[in-house]
């Protein structure tokens, strides 16, 4: 707690009443009336603001959605995914742990609605809970939730497009957008790439030779490069020891934001020391591939979105108002880097877990890759369509695993009427993603590994508006596309040619979350993969 600084007001009173005291050299009757009176007046004065500054927040927050009553005076602080902590301090009393961060609002959602407010100290907090909440806000009011919160522990190094807001995130957004469909994002260009990468991943698997294996870097590796070959126009060596360290770094970084206790105090000395080394070998990294850039430009061949941003740079240099410039470049290029990298790698490491689990679900994907594609050639984007069973498992692990299961907080972006309440500008919003992919009016089975979730009766799929794992509305993840391409060819290409087998009964794999705060993170393991 901060000590509070010399009140001014104090200090001329105390230097008046000193020279009263000194001109008459006692302290008489008359100045003790004197010094009293001010006393009073100073605190009717303190009082009066103190009541004009509570109607004034009372008047704005007046017709803000029901939720728990706040003790007084109790305050937290900004940290970004602490509103189900500073509960523990009202009278809704609930045990910091991992599992509370999610179940928690489901226990108030369920006593105060859908939508509910709590608060850090005096701030409000809008809560938004299953489908059609979620949908309201994010898609039918989409430009009114818009807005990005603050996120104290990853905005400092990892800022960018990703939590940008007003004019700077419309700008990077848009050319992060066209710049990743130039480069072939849900193109037979990036397929190609992927198709590639992919068969590097295949030798690496065989280099294992059917001993157990942690496969975390492997698939990230694979995964990083793909989003390496678009920012910075090829690919890193498996053996390359910075590649893997700048690897590591990042996963260590993505756990460690997802820990209760980065919720609860993300200035600790352990989280800023792991985001200030992450943030400064990427930063190493990056800078020197854009010295390379420049110094090779082509202003007529872009090689890569490196590229595109320097030309960019230099089309909007006498634009005082561009958002074009060094800086965005470095933080856009490794928010790219860094949601491309640990999203989709982690994901295929929940998939490999849950296909453990579920032996039959594994054995009827390996049924239809031989059917569908067979041994004599590797899978296309075009199969997918052919493969209902195989693209219904890939969306239930994608809605089971439930990777960001609280988003990333928005902020409305000016006084919004929502549901018959008001929402005053920069309220942060709080879309439970978590709840969407669970709600149990948009899926059979919302608590269970269970790919008919997305099939008709008939085996045809069945596509889902509650689907929502890259979120929704106009904060829609980026790399959407290539993450969904991503995970059709890399899962296809490997179990085309490998089965995956435990190290224990499949009965006793356990998929509980490492961490489960910001995101979800898969609990390391180890298997053996298996020539088929």
């Amino acid at each position: 707690m901060q000590e509070a600084g010399p009140n001014p007001t104090r200090s001329r009173y105390m230097r008046g009443l000193s020279r009263l005291v000194n001109r008459t050299g006692e302290v008489t009757p008359r100045t003790m009336e004197l010094a009293g009176a001010i006393t009073i007046f100073l605190g009717i004065y303190v009082s009066c603001l103190l009541v004009i500054s509570a109607w004034r927040k009372q008047s704005r927050y007046k017709n803000l959605p029901p939720g728990p009553t706040p003790l007084p005076g109790l305050g937290v602080g900004r940290n970004f995914r602490l509103f189900f902590v500073f509960l523990t301090f009202s009278v809704e009393l609930v045990p910091i742990s991992h599992s509370t961060l999610i179940t928690f609002p489901v226990q108030l959602s369920a006593k105060y609605g859908p939508v509910f407010t709590v608060y850090f100290g005096s701030k409000p907090i809008v809560v938004l809970c299953g489908h059609e909440a979620v949908k309201e806000a994010l898609v039918d009011q989409a430009e009114e939730f818009s807005g990005r919160a603050h996120m104290p522990t990853v905005e400092k190094n990892f800022h960018g497009v990703v939590f940008a807001n007003g004019e700077r995130w419309r700008q990077l957004r848009r050319f992060s957008l066209t710049v990743l469909r130039n480069f072939g994002m849900g193109k037979k260009s990036i397929e190609e790439r992927i198709q590639e990468e992919a068969q590097f991943l295949l030798e690496a698997f065989r280099e294992t030779k059917a001993e157990p294996f942690d496969p975390t870097f492997f698939l990230s590796r694979a995964v990083s490069n793909i989003i390496c070959s678009i920012v910075f126009g090829d690919r890193f060596d498996y053996e390359d020891k910075e590649f893997l360290s700048l690897l590591q770094m990042m996963n260590k970084s993505f756990r460690e934001i997802s820990t209760p206790w980065s919720q609860v105090c993300p200035a600790r000395n352990e989280t800023v020391g792991i985001f200030i080394a992450c943030g400064l070998l990427q930063i190493t990294v990056f800078w020197r591939r854009v010295k390379q850039n420049q110094a090779t430009l082509d202003v007529n061949s872009p090689r890569d979105f490196i590229d595109c941003f320097l030309i960019q740079m230099e089309k909007e240099k006498q634009n005082p108002s561009s958002e074009f410039n060094i800086k965005n470049l470095e933080l856009t290029t490794l928010n790219l880097f860094f949601a491309g990298t640990e999203t989709v790698s982690s994901t295929l490491r929940y998939g490999f877990l849950l296909l453990m689990k579920h032996p039959e679900v594994l054995g009827k994907m390996h049924e239809e890759i031989d059917q569908v594609i067979g041994q004599s050639r590797v899978p296309a984007i075009e199969d997918r369509s052919q493969m209902p069973y195989t693209d219904a498992v890939i969306h239930e692990i994608q809605r089971f695993s439930d990777l960001i299961p609280m988003d990333v907080p928005h902020i409305v972006t000016r006084d919004t009427q929502f549901r018959g309440y008001t929402i005053p500008q920069g309220t942060e919003i709080y879309p439970i993603l978590s709840t969407v992919l669970r709600d149990p009016s948009k899926f059979k089975t919302p608590e269970s590994f269970n790919p008919r979730n997305f099939l008709e009766e008939m085996g045809q799929f069945r596509k889902n508006d509650a689907f929502v794992p890259f979120s929704s509305g106009k904060r829609i993840c980026l790399g959407e596309a290539l993450a969904r391409m991503e995970l059709f060819l890399f899962f296809t290409t490997i179990l085309q040619r490998f089965t995956l087998k435990p190290l224990m009964a499949p009965e006793d794999i356990d998929t509980k979350p490492l961490e489960n705060g910001f995101a979800k993170i898969p609990p390391f393991y180890q298997l053996c993969v298996v020539p088929r």
